[in-house]
């Protein structure tokens, strides 16, 4: 696999982008003329933030705090603003959480590991529901898959990420 471009790196007509990123926005969802729905996403790496456009369901699967993979994706302009897109036989994977999940497998596939302990005298208990403010149930599952494939962010059908191209004529 190609190394990974960083967002500072990405400019208007480049190809064949690898990339990996932090969702930090989802935007609002918009319909196409033919019924598709699109949405731009800001996401970003250690080095700046950009746009990204995904259509159809992948928008409803990603959320913010999503660790991405971004293969065979391209750059162009939209509306003034440089934005990524799965290119053809592109994908987009979710590699992990923000903050990071303990029960999710790396992305090497390796089974994840077994919470140690940290070093010293024992931790406090955890403080009851009513007093960690958050409104949350300790221990809650996340609220969406903590890992997998999310498909391609073009109109079309939707992918399992086996397949390589499209089948049909548009």
């Amino acid at each position: 696999m190609s190394s990974e471009t960083l967002v500072k790196d990405v400019k208007p007509g480049l190809k064949n982008l690898n990339l990996i990123f932090i969702v930090l926005e989802t935007g609002r969802v918009t319909k196409t003329k033919d019924g598709h729905e699109v949405r731009t996403c800001k996401v970003a790496d250690k080095s700046g933030s950009i746009n990204i456009s995904v259509w159809d369901d992948v928008g409803n699967l990603i959320q913010p705090g999503d660790i991405i993979r971004l293969t065979k994706g391209y750059a162009s302009v939209f509306k003034g603003c440089l934005t990524l897109y799965t290119g053809r036989g592109g994908d987009l994977q979710k590699i992990g959480d923000f903050p990071p999940n303990p029960h999710q497998a790396p992305p090497d596939g390796s089974a994840p590991a077994a919470p140690q302990p940290p070093p010293g005298p024992p931790a406090a208990p955890p403080a009851p529901e009513s007093q960690n403010g958050n409104g949350l149930s300790p221990g809650a599952p996340p609220a969406h898959p903590p890992s997998g494939r999310i498909t391609r962010s073009q109109p079309g059908p939707v992918s399992n990420g086996k397949e390589t191209r499209r089948s049909g004529k548009r």
